[in-house]
């Protein structure tokens, strides 16, 4: 089964910035769209950015212009680039295949607070 570990997330005050990772085990990675997704405390988890095997991009617009995601296929390995970041940027942000599967697959995440 894939594992997806997250790391990179903190406390950071707004206006910082932060760059989260997300490793993949298995080998279906390069052929895979992938996403960030988040869950603010007593929130639904909510999508917030995709990339295509080929590197097309795509993002939710309340982090449009602030957040960059990318990937290394030779890595297995997908990035999300946090600016300007917001009080309500905070959450446990995580990342999965786009769509994720119908199993549940997601790994612990990683928490980013940002303070005002």
């Amino acid at each position: 089964q894939v594992q997806l570990v997250e790391s990179g997330g903190g406390l950071v005050q707004a206006g910082g910035s932060l760059r989260l990772s997300c490793a993949i085990s298995g080998n279906i990675f390069g052929l895979a769209a992938m996403g960030w997704y988040r869950q603010a405390p007593g929130k639904q988890r909510e999508w917030v950015a995709g990339i295509t095997p080929a590197g097309s991009t795509n993002y939710a617009d309340s982090v449009k212009g602030r957040f960059t995601i990318s990937r290394d296929n030779t890595k297995n390995t997908v990035y999300l680039q946090m600016n300007s970041l917001k009080p309500e940027d905070t959450a446990v942000y995580y990342c999965n295949f786009l769509p994720p599967p119908s199993y549940n697959n997601w790994g612990q995440g990683t928490q980013v607070t940002v303070s005002s």
